[in-house]
């Protein structure tokens, strides 16, 4: 803008207005809000400017021009060295914060084992912003004496409050996992957590507090060859048995945790499926199976789990899986995802 605005002066009447310090004052601007090759582009194009403007002006060899030349020269070299500084600090603290949202992912997400029990595990959460690393989607794995019990869930929401509910809900399935004989009575304890941090004055905002709820599903695998499910509107999970893959349906549909208030009749009790020796069960958000390609078309994850079978391990199976979802959708994420997976 600046330099259009010079070489509008300079090429018109108005050209007996002086536009030196104008052109001089460019690469400093550039220096406050580019980087370093967008503050050498603007010194290029001042410097440009000044040499059509002082040939069209018939003004080289006065003293005029050659002044403005080593100012800009000097503000140049001022400009440029500036902005390394700059950005050297903003690429310091950003690697700071991703530190940080490390260690805070580590302290709600922690590390999947890589075996329990009788069960080979492995885990992956994919953020949909660019240096992201925390967020609402959650998963845990723990041995207790009634089996490896193993909850997912996705919290509604984006930020901080979506970090705290899922924080909310992972402790108590944490605690609860080992005292409680039956699956409803751990997500009821998960459900009852989750009402009972939103009741704190302060700690969620109004909107979120009205609106919120987690998806969530608890699942136990005991020492024989099946595996138990509460889903509380979650997105079923995906077994991989005998070349194929199946979605283990509710038998009654029930709502997110934070939405007690339309759950009808008894809790029930969890829904058995076979589970032997040699299978695979993936555990998933809504981010994974509504992620969209140029076509607005979602991922097929059955049909992409069934392609990456041949997996021997499951780190390399959710890496195959991650590879063809981020193919997918371009390397773009719309919303963050989260997959758990376990080999019996």
């Amino acid at each position: 803008m600046i330099a259009l605005s010079v070489l509008i002066i300079e090429f018109t009447p108005a050209h007996v207005l002086y536009t030196g310090p104008m052109l001089v004052a460019t690469p400093a601007l550039a220096a406050v809000a580019m980087g370093p090759k967008g503050t050498l582009a603007a010194v290029a194009l001042a410097v440009a400017v000044s040499v059509t403007t002082a040939t069209y002006n018939g003004a080289w060899g006065s003293q005029q021009v050659y002044t403005n030349f080593l100012a800009l020269f000097l503000v140049s070299l001022a400009s440029l060295a500036t902005s390394s500084t700059v950005r050297r600090r903003r690429e310091d603290e950003l690697d700071q914060v991703r530190r940080i949202a490390v260690a805070a992912q580590e302290a709600v997400l922690r590390p999947v084992p890589v075996r329990l029990g009788p069960l080979r595990m492995a885990g992956m959460y994919l953020a949909a912003e660019m240096g992201a690393q925390i967020g609402g989607d959650l998963y845990e794995a723990v041995q207790t004496r009634y089996g490896v019990r193993v909850i997912v869930g996705d919290v509604r929401g984006k930020g901080l409050p979506a970090v705290r509910a899922a924080a909310a809900v992972l402790g108590a399935f944490r605690e609860a996992a080992h005292y409680e004989d039956e699956l409803v009575g751990v997500i009821n304890r998960c459900e009852a957590a989750l009402l009972r941090d939103a009741a704190v004055p302060g700690v969620i905002d109004p909107e979120a507090l009205v609106e919120g709820f987690v998806t969530a599903l608890v699942a136990q695998v005991p020492d024989g060859p099946v595996v138990e499910v509460v889903n509380r509107g979650h997105p079923p999970p995906l077994l991989l048995s005998g070349g194929t893959v199946r979605a283990l349906m509710p038998a009654c549909p029930l709502p997110p945790l934070g939405l007690a208030e339309f759950v009808t009749g008894p809790p029930g009790a969890a829904d058995s499926y076979s589970f032997v020796p040699g299978d695979r069960l993936l555990f998933y958000t809504d981010g994974v199976i509504e992620a969209r390609d140029g076509g607005n078309g979602f991922f097929a994850l059955p049909e992409a789990m069934e392609a990456a079978q041949a997996a021997p391990e499951a780190p390399d199976f959710l890496n195959r899986l991650h590879r063809e979802l981020l193919r997918h959708t371009g390397h773009r994420l719309a919303d963050d995802a989260a997959m758990f997976l376990v080999d019996r």
